[in-house]
């Protein structure tokens, strides 16, 4: 059954022990750092959690960032973390979708 959490330090132990990296879709971290300024409106980009040694696992497209600044874009877009504990599954959703959801909606999507 899948878990939800905002705490930074589950969501880092979960994905190592799963051999997870943070990283963002490079094209848009690209975007956001134009120049070589981040911008303040699109922030680093669109997280992910990745899992390079992960059989059919593709990540051409994501670039590994350091924690620190992962979590400072989670916090900022207000996400929480769906997750299997047993399994790679995962998904970064608005928080506000997760209180939904623990509330029994469970078709509950940002819009």
């Amino acid at each position: 059954m899948a878990k939800t959490t905002t705490d930074h330090d589950e969501i880092r132990r979960w994905a190592e022990s799963h051999g997870g990296k943070s990283a963002v879709v490079r094209s848009t971290h690209d975007e956001a750092h134009g120049n070589g300024k981040k911008s303040r409106k699109t922030g680093v980009g669109l997280l992910r959690l990745m899992f390079p040694k992960a059989r059919q696992s593709d990540h051409g497209e994501l670039e590994e960032i350091d924690w620190n600044e992962f979590f400072q874009q989670f916090e900022d877009s207000k996400l929480a973390l769906l997750y299997e504990e047993d399994s790679n599954f995962n998904k970064l959703i608005g928080r506000d979708t997760a209180e939904k959801r623990e509330h029994g909606d469970h078709k509950a999507a940002r819009h």
